[in-house]
């Protein structure tokens, strides 16, 4: 597993809904830097983790070009490689720089589009347990219909970093 700072409080982002995404009242998470990841193998690392932290359903990519949000399920990046640039929070959000070794937690609804990244950028994606994740293209329709689903997701028991005592425990509240 890669070491983790104990001591890296995340930066947190409250977007608001822009009418067609719908984000969260909840903050969104960025740990900078809270990751040392320094092997040949840093997705499996960030695998062990998320997975150690009780977050699971990964996957292993990049993050995709096109505005989209999760309706029924909050969401974790852990960048294992490179660098990139992304817009979280829809048009109205906030485009950041995340690099390996960074984690973004996304509250369900949150908008992300990768704008940028380098050719070696890679992600490992994880779920805490509840329904599969399903990609939402900010549409009208969609945002009504996520407007009642967002409520319903379940807040997870672990921060998918820190685990049962991270930040995102006592961040996240209904």
């Amino acid at each position: 597993m890669p070491v983790v700072s104990a001591d890296v409080e995340p930066l947190t982002f409250v977007f608001a809904d822009d009418g067609l995404v719908p984000n969260n009242p909840m903050p969104f998470l960025v740990y900078r830097g809270a990751l040392a990841i320094n092997h040949a193998h840093p997705e499996r690392s960030i695998e062990s983790l998320f997975g150690a932290n009780g977050w699971g359903d990964m996957w292993r990519n990049g993050i995709f070009d096109y505005l989209h949000y999760h309706a029924t399920v909050h969401e974790a990046l852990g960048v294992a490689r490179g660098h990139a640039r992304v817009q979280f929070g829809g048009n109205s959000g906030k485009a950041l720089e995340i690099s390996a070794g960074d984690v973004a937690i996304l509250p369900a609804g949150t908008g992300h589009q990768c704008l940028a990244a380098s050719p070696d950028f890679s992600v490992v994606g994880a779920y805490p347990p509840g329904p599969p994740m399903q990609i939402t293209r900010p549409t009208p329709e969609n945002h009504a219909k996520a407007l009642k689903t967002i409520p319903q997701v379940k807040l997870p028991n672990t921060d998918p970093v820190m685990g049962a005592d991270g930040p995102l425990v006592r961040l996240w509240t209904l």
